[in-house]
């Protein structure tokens, strides 16, 4: 739920169309591999990330969370820069660097100097074809990642809550897997699997480079040149599709894990902007997350924080920008008295408020307006607007929606919010979690005993 509502506020947010908006620029090697650059002169820095069109919805059963493996992999070396070089190499250059994998990417970035932009692109050229497997670098990393996985997951209420929910809200698409992986599927990772994951994924014609900064984009398309068209491409085969099937009623499961809070998060089946049948029933999402959640003044902020006060927290999320179709989802936590029961009552009332009765206008401009706020503040990050091509790109909607989303959000009407409401936040496509907090210490008391 958190990593969704993230996605959410830094994935999907715009930047400007007007004359003062710098433009992107595309080059297609022959390989295949696309580049984007966008000039930002503002500092004398250079955001350089590749993407990859893989990640965790791309996963069979049994190999779940290979993606993510690789991804701690792609740092262990190649015959030119053994293991560790990579990232003495940018430190050495003042730069720094990380990787990030995601339900429907996997991609990796280097902030340096922008006159060192070569050096990133040597080392991430040299790693796309050229990666050392090896058996003993395999068994330390599969020792970091489990232990990651136990701190960020089997540690963490909510996110071991959000796990077993989407596990259950989804019947057949990939989205029910977590994007680290189970447990199993990660204790058995071969180097075999490994290969023939980066085999069949890591080439030019299956990866996108951005590049934003105080760059020529000339310049950049030359070294682009230079470092990744001697790479040869891979037959990159399109994988099935795993269309989720109709959900025929309403789905409930209570998890019992050691917490200090109860909280519920409910989720709608709903399109995202790559499947809806018309493109605005996206925005018209996008839109309606914001009335909930969109800040201080949003209805659950008001109506069930402040108001009412039956919840310590409670925020909604939408993932606009996924390859498949995804989840509408709503989360809280109770206030002192309440109950996880009270709040299903209060979320589903707020969402029949929006079914029953067109949002005003004025409400409806202060949603939009702060849109345009994240814009602005969003144009001060090349970090970001990097991620934001790239994810676009890389869910195969293309880099261009960039450039019409505040458009298209301001086209929104307000019986278009309505009209998603009722078409979409339905009981029979409603999923539902409780978390019920268990002792914390309960495993250390069994001990005792």
């Amino acid at each position: 739920m958190n990593k969704r509502l993230l996605y959410a506020v830094l994935l999907c947010l715009p930047t400007f169309t007007g004359n003062t908006a710098p433009k992107v620029s595309e080059h297609i090697l022959s390989n295949g591999l696309k580049v984007l650059v966008k000039e930002d002169h503002r500092s004398p820095v250079v955001v350089s990330q590749v993407w990859y069109k893989v990640g965790s919805s791309y996963e069979p059963g049994g190999i779940t969370g290979i993606s993510h493996m690789l991804e701690h992999m792609m740092f262990k070396g190649t015959d030119k820069h053994p293991a560790g070089e990579f990232s003495r190499i940018i430190a050495e250059n003042g730069g720094d660097e990380n990787a990030f994998t995601g339900q429907d990417y996997t991609a990796y970035f280097q902030t340096m100097e922008a006159s060192r932009l070569a050096v990133s692109f040597e080392l991430e050229a040299d790693r796309m074809r050229n990666l050392h497997l090896l058996p003993e670098e395999l068994k330390k990393e599969l020792q970091v990642v489990t232990e990651e996985r136990r701190m960020r997951t089997d540690d963490n209420p909510q996110a071991k809550m959000g796990e077993h929910f989407m596990a259950m809200a989804y019947s057949n698409s990939p989205y029910k897997h977590p994007v680290i992986g189970w447990p199993a599927d990660i204790a058995n990772y071969t180097v075999d699997d490994l290969k023939a994951w980066y085999q069949r994924w890591y080439a030019p014609n299956n990866a996108t480079v951005v590049v934003v900064g105080d760059v020529q984009t000339q310049a950049v398309f030359d070294l682009a040149e230079k470092y990744f068209a001697a790479l040869k491409p891979s037959d990159i085969k399109p994988i099935k599709p795993q269309t989720e099937i109709e959900q025929l009623g309403v789905r409930k499961m209570t998890v019992k894990v050691p917490a200090k809070l109860p909280s519920i998060v409910m989720g709608y089946k709903v399109p995202s902007l790559k499947t809806a049948e018309q493109e605005w029933e996206a925005y018209a999402l996008e839109v309606l997350a914001g009335i909930l959640d969109g800040g201080s003044s949003a209805r659950l902020s008001s109506n069930l924080v402040r108001g009412k006060q039956i919840a310590v927290a409670a925020g909604a999320g939408y993932g606009l920008t996924s390859r498949l179709s995804d989840l509408f989802e709503l989360e809280a936590t109770p206030a002192e008295g309440k109950t996880v029961q009270d709040l299903e009552v209060a979320l589903k009332a707020e969402v029949a408020k929006l079914q029953d009765k067109v949002v005003d206008s004025e409400e409806l401009q202060r949603i939009k307006a702060q849109v345009l706020a994240s814009a602005v503040y969003e144009r001060d990050s090349n970090f970001y607007q990097a991620m934001q091509l790239g994810t676009l790109e890389t869910a195969g909607l293309g880099w261009q929606k960039a450039d019409e989303y505040v458009a298209k959000v301001n086209q929104v009407t307000a019986e278009q919010v309505r009209d998603v409401a009722r078409k979409y936040l339905v009981e029979d496509h409603l999923n539902i979690a409780y978390l019920e907090p268990q002792p914390i210490n309960e495993n250390a008391v069994k001990g005792a005993k």
